[in-house]
């Protein structure tokens, strides 16, 4: 079996079943601990619909990043032409460096994430809103990144893959990054554990591992899920992949992982953030992004 070959074949096995395996382990592993005494915590909607907002806002956010960065490296080189688009770029003429630059989109993603890691680890907001929006950037920016190199050692017309070729990866290069990507998915989900949990406002929250994970579905899975509808309301028109492919994508390989590995994660103190009082604020925010996308964006920004 060539290494596209495997990589085609593992690499959904793990993104779909890896999660799977991992949870169903987790949750016959907690079987018989003892379970909490007290009731089980009521769902804080604030909360839940903030993240919400903030996983729509801070995707939208990443990915305008990505796009900027494909555009800017082609936008100084001679004979190439390229538009900004809300969910897209393209571009008109010809110069080798282009395919180059199709790599640099997912390396400015990363070094946000990598940023906005370095800002939570460092000095972690007090505020429950600023420090969940914290860790959507740096969820976003390596879940929207991670995947490429993944995909572009099977597909090279994919972005990555075609800087990949420009760099004349061999096919162990490319089979080794794809793995790396992979392995870099499962530890970030798992870091991303802690400072999510740190969310919750009493420590009955997350004081068992069935706690932990109905903790991380209520605050993560559920927000993200929801989220979903106004991802693609900011992406249309256009087609399947440009609308919807890379947010429900992102969602599956992202958060399935984080959920999985809920049930094992390290109990974080709770109550250090101040807890969410509205949601006006990323709701505005969202709002004016959602027509920013679609009044200035859309249309296309020529960058020529």
């Amino acid at each position: 079996m060539t290494s596209t070959g495997f990589l085609s074949v593992f690499a959904p096995s793990f993104a779909l079943g890896g999660p799977v395996l991992l949870g169903l382990w987790g949750v016959l592993r907690s079987r018989g601990q003892a379970r909490a005494a007290s009731p089980s915590p009521a769902w804080d909607w604030k909360l839940i619909l903030a993240s919400m907002l903030l996983y729509a806002l801070s995707f939208s956010l990443i990915f305008f990043v990505q796009e900027l960065f494909l555009v800017l490296p082609k936008a100084f080189t001679p004979g190439l032409r390229p538009t900004l688009f809300h969910n897209n770029h393209n571009w008109d003429g010809d110069n080798p460096l282009a395919k180059l630059f199709q790599g640099t989109g997912a390396l400015a993603t990363l070094i946000l994430a990598a940023l906005c890691a370095y800002w939570l680890k460092r000095c972690p907001p007090r505020s429950a809103l600023w420090r969940m929006f914290a860790l959507w950037m740096v969820f976003h920016g390596c879940y929207q990144a991670l995947p490429q190199f993944v995909v572009g050692a099977i597909f090279p017309g994919n972005d990555v893959g075609m800087a990949m070729e420009y760099l004349q990866w061999s096919a162990a290069t490319k089979t080794v990054a794809a793995l790396l990507a992979m392995a870099l998915i499962v530890w970030i989900a798992v870091r991303l554990l802690r400072p999510l949990l740190s969310l919750a406002a009493q420590a009955d929250e997350v004081a068992t591992p069935g706690r932990r994970a109905g903790f991380v579905f209520r605050v993560a899975t559920l927000p993200g899920l929801l989220a979903l509808p106004l991802i693609i309301a900011m992406r249309v028109p256009g087609s399947l992949d440009q609308v919807a492919i890379v947010p429900v994508a992102e969602y599956v390989i992202g958060l399935w992982w984080m959920q999985a590995a809920a049930w094992f994660a390290i109990p974080a103190r709770a109550g250090e953030t101040t807890p969410v009082r509205s949601i006006a604020v990323p709701l505005l925010a969202l709002i004016a992004l959602t027509l920013i996308f679609h009044l200035i964006l859309r249309p296309g920004i020529a960058f020529y």
